[in-house]
C-alpha cells in the first residue's frame, strides 16, 4: 500500500511492518498506540521504526492512518470524562458544613 508520511510516499505492507517491527521492545503507551503481533506499540514509536525518520517529523494521525488501513488495530487516547461543575448552592453548603438537602 502506497501512503504519505511527512510529505514522503512509502510502500508499506504489512508483512514488512511486522518484519521491521520484530524484536522492537514496545515502549510505554502513554497516548495513541498500534497492536502489532501482541504488543502494543507508540503510535510514534512505530512511526520512527517503518519510515526511519524522527518523531517530530510526522503526525500520530499520519501513522494511525496508515497502520488502519494495513489491518493493524489502532487505539486513540480515550476521551475525557466531562468535569463536574458545582452549582452556587452546593457550593455554600459545602463551605457551611450544611448537608444539602434535593
Amino acid at each position: 500500500m502506497r501512503c504519505v508520511i511527512a510529505r514522503f510516499p512509502f510502500d508499506l505492507t504489512k508483512s514488512g511492518v511486522l518484519d521491521s517491527m520484530q524484536g522492537v521492545k514496545p515502549e510505554p503507551v502513554t497516548g495513541e498506540s498500534v497492536i502489532i503481533g501482541r504488543r502494543h506499540y507508540p503510535v510514534k514509536q512505530v512511526g520512527q521504526v517503518i519510515t526511519r525518520q524522527d518523531r517530530r517529523d510526522f503526525s500520530a494521525g499520519e501513522v494511525l492512518r496508515a497502520m488502519a488501513r494495513l489491518g493493524f488495530t489502532c487505539r486513540s487516547l480515550p476521551k475525557a470524562a466531562p468535569a463536574r461543575v458545582e452549582s452556587p448552592f452546593q457550593r455554600a453548603s459545602v463551605m457551611l458544613g450544611t448537608p444539602m438537602s434535593v
